[in-house]
């Protein structure tokens, strides 16, 4: 189920809604104002991944040997 981004042009709040199919018009309405005028926003989507690399890795462990993540974690 896809969740959209949007943004009300009449208060510009940004706020998403998540569509059980396909997207229906009249779903998208403002939780600030009630508007249904909005633009949609382009988002990044979100990818989560649970490698060799990311297990077991914190930052006292990389602090220490400089060798944890690979250098996912961006300490070392």
């Amino acid at each position: 189920m896809p969740i959209f981004d949007y943004r009300c042009t009449e208060c510009k709040t940004h706020y998403d809604v998540l569509h059980k199919g396909k997207e229906i018009i009249e779903d998208i309405q403002c939780p600030t104002c009630g508007s249904v005028h909005y633009t949609k926003l382009i988002s990044l989507p979100s990818i989560v991944t649970h490698g060799k690399s990311s297990a077991g890795c914190d930052s006292h462990t990389c602090e220490m040997d400089k060798s944890c993540c690979d250098g996912a974690c961006g300490l070392n």
